[in-house]
């Protein structure tokens, strides 16, 4: 069958339906609609073609094998989908147009370099965009578009791979389409701050989201509609709903006469008295009715018991379950408090016997086949033991039969609309309503609304519930919704694809992919297959939760299973992306183990990290980061290293050469200045420890020898690059640096706390380069510093730490430069002085100091052969490590590592508390390739 019998056979001519819903225009373009190289009459006979070329998809038994692959039928599958633009499924044509979007770029081949970014954002948390839709989680748009406007040119391609509500692909758009307003801020913001100005226009984007939910609601923010005739449809949805239901929602004023229109009703969990076992409705009980506080402790109204929540005993009720015919058990709630209106005013009342009656009748009625009974897989999920108990196991549980009716009539009005484009945006119109319909929407006596009144991240049945009318939810939501979309950017066909799948394995071409912002989901912060379960169950559609990276005792994904799954998909995002190109992570997490994990994913997938700044939401600013503390949201930029050094380094892999050849590639891709008003601040990644630890991590994560050793290293960088304020820069990035330094008063340096031996060590370090000091005036600053030393450490002496790391000048011979500098500048007396003069010389006698880089070799192999002693005896340990050096587990795997003897670094690792392990990430790093090399046995 051709193209055109094809739609010929399939559209349905005319319009469906009954009454206001349908009286708008219908949005289908009349005009001819080219999509992947074809041409179709208009979009409902493009969407014919492609959804028939999905249905043939479907079919095939090894497609839906794909990893992460939603669980749904083909009908509900192809009832979500807008094909190709979007498909609630891996979609079969996203090679397809990145071939398509890669041929329209301009020609020529522009050599590409970008730094990290490093200015301030806004957060844009209250744009009517933002908040379109209230997704769990979402990064705002106006906080992505200045790294997409830095990282990519006009016609790029970005990725984001756990796209959520989609915001990176409105962001991609909102280039080509932002207020003149907008672009004038951040022209002159970025002139300010030295940066070029930003090229503006539209970018590609591919959104992939392994939840049906988040890519529908991906595509609907996405994919171009008609706003004008989605607000008629949806208030014409709204007024067919009244009409048919509005009865529900009626009440008799205190006259007895005048009808009020019932905005939300309140319902009490009933629990009984553990003295007398009598009746207690809580809210009854426990509210004030002036102040609209609920009171920690209230009397019995039957025994003068004084009693509180924790000791009331819950009242169940037992019924049989209308949708499922079966016995159904659960808490009881009774209506308390009607709030409703008359005109523009507002009253409150008690619900009265009228009240009670057209609650019953309701009752009575059929329950909605549009409710689904899916049941929650309560064995699962990590909020089940929140649920279950109470008696709520299905979907349908949720909904009390008021809400259901209303729930029910809506979604069967949203679905039945006859072009697709439209239905789709009712839909996402309607899916809003779900929670808040639900009974996990609580009641807030001092709330403004009682909309969204629901427990964020979690399935939490409260004492209280509001139960608000359905124009409550969603009459300014109408209204709303159409002008926020109408306003905030020139959404394209084409311009955004959307696709349901893992991160683990994408449809996507080699090195096709010019920038990723991706914000994943860390650790167990939000469990997103549990959340959208409930509105999943509408759509028929569900996340494959097996493919879900993220940490859960309920589904026995640990720490461990957790890395693994996001080394996968960084591995898929290094495949994808092009070599010299840049991902940015937005990382929210407070646990120090997930975001080492994050790292050693990131860094096993072959990506380098060049810049880690935290997000200040409240001053709508990134900082870089000095400790590892992970309190606040952090911003991770890494690149892929281009093929040329990835080449090289395999022939020079092992040798100074080849450890050179990084340095230097890394530090051009590195911040040269970073500026806070008049203060410079310390880029970290440049320095020397941290060009260490990179150095180290690019070695080891490709399975080759470390060459040199730290001091062999140190030495090395002062000979090869210019130092400034302790940081290493190409001769050329020294002299921009220069030039920036002068705009600047001084700069901070970072802020260093210490924990352990280590810090303690770069602590001293800092401390010494300024001010060379005698152990008596070390002492007490020292020991003001250690307060947070941790528990499984084993503590140090200050003497022992000194004579391990630093030097001490005896007296005799011509004075140490630094401690001559810092001498000099500190005492008129002493200035002018020669090295070997005796006054200088009595003031310099043991003072301690840090040696200099080509003769601090010997002084760190008497460190690690101390160290490598103490590891020794740790391998031989029976018991579990309670106290310990960390440094010399460090030294030992180091040394294990280069001797190939996995072995040793994973007896000893399970020696030590998985915590102690999972925190540190040169330890992990380590663990986790000995393991890799023994095959993931151990």
């Amino acid at each position: 069958m051709n193209r055109d019998s094809l739609f010929q056979s399939k559209l349905v001519p005319g319009k469906p339906g009954s009454g206001r819903l349908f009286d708008e225009e219908l949005t289908v373009q009349d005009g001819p609609v080219a999509c992947l190289g074809m041409t179709f009459a208009n979009d409902a006979e493009r969407r014919v073609y492609f959804a028939e070329q999905l249905r043939e998809k479907l079919k095939d038994p090894e497609f839906r094998k794909i990893e992460g692959f939603p669980i749904g039928s083909d009908e509900d599958i192809l009832a979500l989908s807008d094909p190709p633009y979007y498909t609630a499924c891996p979609n079969p044509w996203l090679a397809d147009f990145i071939k398509e979007w890669e041929a329209a770029k301009r020609a020529g081949n522009t050599p590409y370099h970008r730094e990290p970014f490093a200015t301030d954002v806004s957060e844009g948390k209250t744009h009517p965009v933002y908040k379109a839709h209230s997704y769990h989680t979402k990064v705002p748009h106006l906080a992505i578009v200045p790294s997409i406007l830095h990282y990519t040119e006009p016609g790029d391609i970005v990725l984001d791979g756990f796209s959520g509500s989609g915001q990176t692909g409105v962001a991609a758009q909102w280039c080509g389409a932002a207020p003149a307003k907008y672009r004038a801020e951040l022209e002159k913001k970025w002139e300010g701050e030295g940066h070029p100005a930003p090229k503006w226009g539209a970018r590609h984007c591919v959104l992939n989201d392994l939840s049906p939910t988040a890519t529908f609601i991906s595509s609907n923010y996405n994919q171009p509609f008609a706003p004008k005739a989605f607000a008629s449809a949806a208030q014409n949805l709204l007024a067919d709903v009244e009409q048919e239901l509005g009865w529900m929602y009626e009440t008799l004023h205190s006259d007895g006469k005048t009808k009020g229109r019932i905005e939300f009703t309140v319902w009490s969990e009933i629990f009984t008295c553990p003295e007398c076992a009598g009746e207690i409705v809580f809210l009854e009980e426990a509210l004030d009715g002036d102040s609209k506080s609920v009171a920690e402790e209230f009397s019995c109204p039957n025994c003068s018991a004084r009693l509180n929540k924790r000791n009331l005993e819950r009242r169940f009720e037992t019924g049989t379950d209308k949708k499922l015919g079966t016995p159904w058990r659960r808490v009881t709630f009774r209506p308390v408090l009607i709030f409703y209106k008359i005109g523009e005013q507002r009253f409150e009342k008690a619900p009265d016997p009228q009240d009670l009656e057209t609650l019953k009748a309701i009752d009575e009625m059929e329950f909605p086949k549009e409710i689904p009974s899916t049941r929650f897989p309560v064995e699962k999920m990590y909020h089940g033991s929140r649920i279950a108990p109470k008696g709520f196991t299905h979907i349908h549980h949720f909904f009390l039969p008021r809400a259901a009716q209303a729930l029910g009539a809506m979604w069967r009005r949203a679905k039945s609309h006859p072009d697709v484009r439209m239905r789709h945006m009712l839909m996402f119109f309607v899916e809003q309503a779900f929670w808040t319909a639900s009974l996990l929407n609580r009641y807030r006596p001092t709330g403004y609304s009682q909309v969204n009144q629901y427990l964020t991240g979690v399935y939490y049945i409260a004492s209280q519930h509001a139960e608000p009318s359905p124009w409550y939810i969603l009459d300014g939501k109408a209204d709303r919704l159409p002008k926020a979309f109408e306003a905030a950017y020139a959404r394209k066909t084409g311009t955004v694809i959307a696709t349901c799948s893992t991160t683990a394995k994408l449809s996507l071409p080699d090195a096709s992919i010019d920038y990723i912002f991706t914000d994943p989901p860390f650790g167990e912060n939000i469990y997103y297959a549990d959340l959208n379960f409930l509105v999943e169950s509408w759509y028929g559609v569900l996340s494959n939760a097996g493919a879900e990276a993220i940490v859960d005792r309920a589904k026995n994904k640990a720490l461990p299973d957790y890395q693994e799954l996001m080394r996968q998909c960084f591995a898929e995002y290094h495949r994808v992306l092009k070599a010299g190109r840049w991902i940015t992570i937005v990382f929210h997490n407070s646990r120090n183990a997930v975001w080492n994990a994050i790292q050693e994913a990131l860094q096993a997938a072959g990506f380098v990290v060049a810049d880690v700044r935290t997000l200040d939401k409240k001053q709508g600013s990134y900082r870089q980061v000095t400790s590892t503390a992970t309190k606040q949201d952090l911003v991770i930029s890494a690149y892929k290293p281009n093929g040329g050094l990835e080449e090289r380094f395999q022939l020079s892999a092992g040798t100074e050469q080849g450890v050179w050849d990084f340095v230097s590639t890394h530090l051009k891709n590195l911040p040269i200045f970073d500026q806070a008003g008049n203060r410079g601040k310390t880029i970290a990644e440049r320095t020397d420890f941290r060009l260490f630890d990179r150095m180290v991590s690019f070695h080891v994560l490709r399975g080759v020898t470390v060459p040199l050793s730290a001091s062999e290293f140190y030495a090395g960088l002062a000979q090869r690059y210019p130092i400034r304020d302790g940081m290493y820069f190409l001769p050329e990035q020294a002299v921009e640096y220069d030039k920036k330094r002068l705009t600047v008063e001084e700069v901070d340096e970072p802020e260093l706390f210490v924990l352990d031996e280590a810090t303690a060590r770069e602590w001293l370090r800092e401390f010494l380069k300024k001010r060379p000091s005698t152990f008596q005036e070390l002492h007490p600053q020292f020991m003001r510093e250690i307060g947070g030393w941790q528990k499984h450490e084993k503590p140090l002496e200050l003497s022992e730490l000194l004579q391990q790391n630093f030097l001490p000048y005896d007296g005799n011979g011509p004075v140490p430069e630094q401690i001559h500098a810092y001498l000099s500048s500190n005492w008129r007396e002493l200035r002018n002085l020669a090295k070997d003069d005796p006054t200088l010389r009595a003031k310099a006698r043991d003072r301690w100091y840090v040696p200099d880089p080509n003769k601090a070799g010997d002084l760190e192999k008497l460190r690690e052969k101390a160290l490598l002693k103490e590891f020794d005896a740790y391998k031989q340990e029976k018991k579990k490590l309670k106290v310990f050096r960390l440094e010399a587990v460090r030294v030992g795997f180091k040394k294990a590592w280069a001797d190939r003897d996995y072995a040793t670094i994973v007896a000893v690792a399970d020696k030590i508390p998985t915590s102690v392990l999972e925190e540190d990430p040169k330890l992990l790093m380590w663990y986790d390739q000995a393991t890799t090399r023994m095959g993931g046995d151990a």
